[in-house]
């Protein structure tokens, strides 16, 4: 009899705990209805520009890139660059010896002239008719053919003469004088960097939001505080059928050559500009799946309103549906409220009662 007193002693005291707990609820939730209004930030809802953006990671690329390299099997004789250099088109970079092609030009020189001076003779000659038209001939082919040789060591010479073939900056230095050189051994690289070309790869879903001329931002760990603007210039022509994927370059000027070739960026490819309903996401409300946001009435109360979000972008986020423009929503403030609460603006006096 005793431990069945004391079990409904408990159930009673659990039940009047219950009923005290709800009691206060209700006595909260009719404080925020018809007591002191709660203090908080809204904003009216208007229209504004949205840019939307595609990101990607890409890989820069120099405008134009080569390894300088030897044609010929030779010594270096004269090393006129050294790394890091920047260097015009044109701009002799590395002397091979040509000793031996520099006396085959002079004995092909002299060849020539001996051959052109024949045929000046057999010509005043032929002039007077003493000697046949045959002769002549054979003296301009001989002419000709000595002129070829010439022209021949000529480019002979000016394969031991590498040159800088445009404007870059060069890479590390491979050689030096007196190393021996074959045709394909690396000398050193060049560079122009003077714009990177950005590769990168986009989803195939994404294809009809991209199009040449469109604005490209990207950002590099190695600047962090800077920013790249550059130009989309081409797409390819061809899907990867693996990745379903599409290769993209875009172009980024670089006067004063930070960007490197190999560096990877972060890009944003901006579209055009569109008019959309956009929030502060600190004033969405997310439960679950489900998105919220709190309406404030002409009466000051609220109402919390499911919305339906799209894009988001630097602490914004894109109302689709839910609640159209002119609407006031409470951007601060939100974890105080409950469906019904009276509110106060920041900054304003609450009315009297």
């Amino acid at each position: 009899m005793s431990a069945t007193r004391s079990t409904r002693n408990l159930v009673l005291a659990g039940l009047s705990a219950v009923f005290f707990a709800a009691c206060s609820s209700s006595s909260q939730q009719q404080a925020q209805r018809g007591g002191s209004p709660v203090t908080v930030r809204s904003t009216v809802i208007v229209a504004s520009d949205w840019q939307d953006s595609v990101q990607a990671l890409g890989t820069a690329k120099a405008n134009e890139s080569l390894t300088i390299t030897a044609k010929v099997s030779e010594t270096v004789q004269k090393v006129a660059f050294d790394s890091g250099d920047f260097v015009e088109a044109g701009q002799v970079l590395v002397d091979l010896t040509g000793k031996v092609q520099l006396a085959g030009l002079e004995e092909a020189r002299a060849a020539y002239k001996e051959a052109e001076q024949q045929l000046k003779r057999g010509e005043e000659l032929a002039a007077r008719h003493l000697v046949p038209g045959s002769q002549i001939d054979t003296q301009r082919a001989t002419r000709d053919a000595a002129r070829a040789r010439m022209d021949q060591v000529r480019a002979q010479l000016s394969d031991r003469v590498i040159t800088a073939p445009f404007d870059g900056v060069l890479g590390l230095r491979q050689v030096s004088p007196g190393a021996l050189v074959t045709p394909g051994t690396a000398i050193t690289t060049l560079d122009d960097v003077s714009i990177i070309k950005l590769d990168f790869s986009v989803p195939e879903t994404l294809i009809a939001a991209l199009a040449p001329g469109q604005e490209v931002a990207a950002h590099s760990a190695a600047y962090p505080a800077e920013l790249f603007s550059g130009v989309l210039r081409t797409i390819d022509s061809r899907v990867d059928p693996v990745t379903r994927s599409v290769m993209v370059r875009a172009e980024i000027p670089n006067p004063e050559r930070r960007l490197r070739p190999g560096m990877l960026l972060t890009v944003d490819v901006r579209r055009a500009p569109r008019q959309a309903l956009a929030l502060p996401e600190l004033a969405l409300l997310q439960i679950g799946r489900n998105s919220f946001v709190f309406r404030v009435a002409a009466d000051g109360s609220v109402a919390q309103v499911p919305v339906m979000i799209g894009a988001r972008e630097r602490g914004r986020v894109e109302i689709v549906d839910g609640i159209a423009a002119g609407d006031r929503v409470v951007v601060e403030g939100t974890v105080k409220l409950r469906p019904g609460a009276k509110v106060v603006e920041a900054g304003t006096n609450p009315p009297a009662h």
